[in-house]
């Protein structure tokens, strides 16, 4: 007998940092369902008229009255039963997709039905009853980047170095540490994430003024950390990858930012004040392109303990920019289609725009292959 398949739905995982400083954690947005007053996220069935993401987006409007970018690439899924009114429990398999939440409703549709409310990641994975889940949102934050790391090796099952590898850490500890790059490098990640918070709500098309300004003043003290580990190298007696490496790895960040920086400018250029659908997903691409970078950086601390884990984020990267290129190229033949022919200038100021957005998440991707390829030369 052929097995059905479970019955698929979709949720958002609403976030943002629990604070103004640019470490400041992650905090998840869960609400309570209306029939047993469980937590959960916001969510609900698929859409005819909707992709999956938008339609996520929709039930987190509707049920959490949340709005702000939501990613187009889901983070996982989950499982549960569902207990339908025939009496039925049939299994469910639930698509999260991330929403990067820019802002919060006085009112919305489900306001007296549910309550909502921000938790700490260790707070919500433990408030949710679906295991799966669990692991999801414990998986969402920064991961702390040390030799007890998750995917280092434990026990007896410890990780096995070269005796030469051995010899150079052993040599490394005797001599002093004239600067710390990966600081740098988790200083630049977390301007990225900034401007990519800030990009996002741009093309969301209030307060437009404010967030060019904060993206180029992003890009600016961007450029000054690339300019001082540029510097710092030169002088370094020891550092802990090679020299070629961290300037290509700081130079491809810088690039992700500077084309962030472009893509404001073309935007204040043109008197941008309307947007596709498509340059909004591709924006949320952004923001969670630069979460996954933030949760990588650290990482690299312990380049062996967490090779693994690295991979996986590297690859997700690449995936993405995979997404946004099919999200690009349908936007733009539906804009060619509505207004190419009727306004070609128009047409031209948008596909400019729809460039800029892609080459931000090449870049994204560039930074991805500097990593993959730190982690083939030394875990």
């Amino acid at each position: 007998m052929t097995r059905e398949p479970a019955i698929r739905q979709i949720a958002a995982l609403p976030y943002r940092k629990s604070g103004p400083a640019l470490d400041a954690p992650f905090e998840v947005m869960l609400i309570t369902s209306r029939g047993t007053g469980r937590w959960v996220l916001p969510k609900g069935n698929l859409s005819r008229s909707l992709s999956d993401h938008a339609a996520a987006e929709r039930e987190a409007n509707e049920e959490a009255g949340v709005v702000g970018a939501i990613c187009p690439v889901p983070i996982g899924n989950y499982t549960y039963r569902k207990q339908l009114s025939s009496g039925a429990s049939l299994l469910t398999k639930v698509a999260v997709f991330p929403l990067a939440v820019t802002g919060l409703l006085d009112d919305w549709k489900e306001a007296d039905q549910r309550t909502r409310q921000w938790f700490n990641l260790a707070q919500a994975a433990s408030l949710v009853d679906e295991e799966d889940l669990r692991h999801l949102i414990q998986s969402f934050s920064t991961t702390s980047a040390s030799e007890s790391s998750p995917y280092a090796a434990t026990g007896g099952a410890k990780t096995v170095l070269k005796e030469g590898f051995k010899m150079f850490q052993w040599f490394q500890s005797l001599l002093p540490r004239q600067a710390d790059f990966f600081e740098k490098f988790e200083a630049h990640a977390q301007l990225l994430a900034a401007g990519s918070d800030a990009l996002a709500r741009l093309l969301q098309g209030e307060n437009m003024a404010d967030h060019i300004r904060e993206i180029r003043e992003r890009e600016d003290e961007a450029d000054a950390i690339t300019r001082d580990v540029l510097q710092t190298v030169r002088r370094t007696f020891l550092t802990p990858f090679d020299r070629g490496a961290i300037t290509s790895l700081i130079t491809a960040m810088d690039d992700a930012i500077d084309q962030m920086k472009k893509t404001a400018s073309a935007i204040d250029l043109y008197d941008v004040r309307e947007f596709e659908p498509e340059m909004r997903d591709m924006a949320a691409i952004i923001v969670d392109a630069s979460r996954l970078l933030g949760e990588a950086l650290p990482l690299l601390r312990s380049i062996n303990a967490n090779a693994h884990r690295l991979h996986e984020l590297t690859e997700r990267l690449v995936r993405m920019e995979d997404k946004a290129d099919a999200i690009h190229d349908r936007g733009l033949k539906r804009l060619y289609q509505e207004v190419g022919p009727t306004n070609p200038v128009l047409f031209l100021i948008r596909r400019e725009l729809y460039s800029h957005l892609e080459k931000v998440v090449d870049r994204f991707e560039d930074v991805a292959n500097e990593i993959d390829g730190l982690v083939i030369d030394h875990a």
